[in-house]
């Protein structure tokens, strides 16, 4: 077919006739369709039932370190759910936090105190003169959103079969400093379904952004943040049960700092815009 641009006026009313009268037939089916990407169907969360019963209130719910879990405490999350996490990904229970269910949030989060505090002792993004992110399309509109609210450039790179089309991403960040970052979602993107290929993900690890030298001394290293990727910062990610949405563990992964790096206080988390806010509650 050919592009709208190039048809002329008769042809545009004729297609807007053929696909109303398409359209009119599908309204004709009553159809009650549900489109929310990522939620269980009906049998799957059935099938997951038994999880309710799992506990109770006979049950020890005491850790293994004498942590009392129906209590407050423990910032980083308690040593049992960071060894699952671990083995999974492979990395130390030690380079690992657990947050809440929403990985949605924990990003939203990241971007904010990267741009209030900068990261590991780097300057605030909200003075920098320009920020930037690289975004894979097709992508997660939610994830976008997040930069968009800062006010931050984002910079589309197109995707492939096998992930972001690598010789651009490396071309970008290796000659320009402002761009500090990259949305991903290695495996089973959305909304296409692409999972990155081994040399994909090796190609990103291997980047030499521009945002990592430092401003003045040449040894600080600044932000470049990669989501559920670890390169010079930090790897966001979720662990969700695929038959029980509840179920879900939010956590972040990374290296230990270098010694000379200063470090932010902890802060509470902030509560994002009110949009951003309910759409995390149900990826």
């Amino acid at each position: 077919m050919k592009p709208y641009s190039e048809m002329t006026r008769e042809e545009l009313q004729e297609l807007k006739k053929e696909l109303s009268a398409e359209y009119k037939i599908f309204q004709g089916k009553d159809l009650k369709l549900d489109m929310s990407r990522g939620k269980p169907s009906t049998e799957q969360l059935d099938l997951s039932m038994g999880m309710m019963d799992v506990l109770s209130s006979e049950d020890d719910l005491i850790c293994e370190d004498g942590t009392d879990c129906r209590n407050y405490g423990v910032l980083d999350g308690i040593r049992e759910a960071k060894e699952l996490i671990a083995d999974m990904i492979e990395v130390s229970p030690d380079n690992i936090i657990i947050y809440g269910n929403s990985s949605l949030n924990v990003m939203y989060d990241t971007i904010s105190r990267a741009m209030t505090h900068g990261v590991m002792g780097s300057t605030p993004w909200c003075k920098l003169d320009k920020v930037k992110f690289l975004c894979p399309v097709p992508g997660y509109d939610r994830h976008f959103a997040i930069t968009e609210y800062f006010g931050i450039e984002m910079i589309n790179v197109p995707m492939n079969e096998g992930g972001p089309d690598m010789d651009m991403v490396e071309e970008l960040v290796r000659n320009d400093e402002a761009i500090k970052g990259i949305w991903c979602v290695p495996k089973y993107s959305n909304p296409s379904g692409v999972s990155y290929s081994d040399q994909t993900v090796r190609r990103m690890a291997r980047l030499k952004p521009a945002a990592a030298i430092s401003e003045s001394t040449g040894t600080t290293p600044t932000a470049f943040i990669i989501y559920t990727t670890t390169i010079r910062t930090t790897c966001l990610r979720s662990w969700r049960s695929a038959r029980e949405p509840a179920i879900r563990i939010s956590f972040t992964s990374s290296p230990p700092p270098p010694k000379s790096a200063s470090r932010a206080p902890v802060s509470r988390p902030s509560r994002p815009p009110r949009t951003i806010w309910r759409t995390s509650r149900t990826s």
